[in-house]
């Protein structure tokens, strides 16, 4: 979502369902693919021709809360999908509750 000529908003759905606590599941909702998708496509969106130069990408540290994913597995795909093509990217970690 365009927020302002210089700002966009983007979603990016990388789990199915969420981790509670006490369940024995051995799959975490975590979906590495959905990831490596979601970074692809704000890759193109942050390179569209019609954007600003020196596009900047901003996020926490997405899939590695909630969602039971290493966050080891996680890096190394925003390095390839959007590092990799020149974008900065910025990641925030936020105190635990």
């Amino acid at each position: 979502m365009t927020v302002s000529p210089d700002l966009t908003v983007a979603n990016l759905i990388g789990q199915h369902d969420i981790a509670r606590k006490g369940q024995k599941e051995d799959v975490p909702p975590v979906r590495y693919e959905a990831i490596r998708e979601g970074l692809g496509r704000v890759r193109a969106e942050a390179q569209r021709p019609d954007r600003l130069q020196g596009a900047s990408v901003h996020m926490p540290r997405i899939g590695a809360g909630l969602a039971g994913g290493e966050w080891t597995v996680i890096e190394p795909m925003i390095e390839e999908e959007l590092s990799a093509y020149g974008l900065s990217v910025t990641v925030y970690d936020f105190p635990q509750p």
